[in-house]
């Protein structure tokens, strides 16, 4: 396979991806996407920034999280975003520690 042919089926399965976090599951909960994942959609935005930054492209981190979530950050929250127990949000700091913080 070559190298644009890739590149345009990762950027298929991205937008796959995407479309399905914002339309067919915007109820999956991002402490649960760190949890069983190790990642989730601030985790998505911040690659994209950083991916925009290689490139020379300036995408702050507000403008990256609206082109993960499909809105404002805080909109999202407000509309999405549930209360999380105690034992959820222990198990979401240890999945931070073990796959954001740590530095590979």
């Amino acid at each position: 396979m070559d190298d644009q042919t890739r590149t345009e089926l990762e950027a298929a399965a991205f937008r796959a991806l995407m479309h399905h976090l914002l339309v067919k599951r915007p109820d999956v909960q991002n402490i649960d996407l760190m949890t069983l994942g190790g990642f989730c959609r601030n985790c998505l935005s911040r690659w994209y920034q950083e991916a925009a930054a290689t490139r020379g492209i300036v995408l702050s981190k507000d403008a990256a999280r609206e082109i993960v979530y499909g809105m404002p950050y805080a909109d999202w929250v407000a509309r999405h975003q549930t209360e999380a127990g105690p034992e959820k949000q222990a198990a979401f700091e240890a999945a931070f520690a073990e796959n954001v913080a740590r530095k590979d």
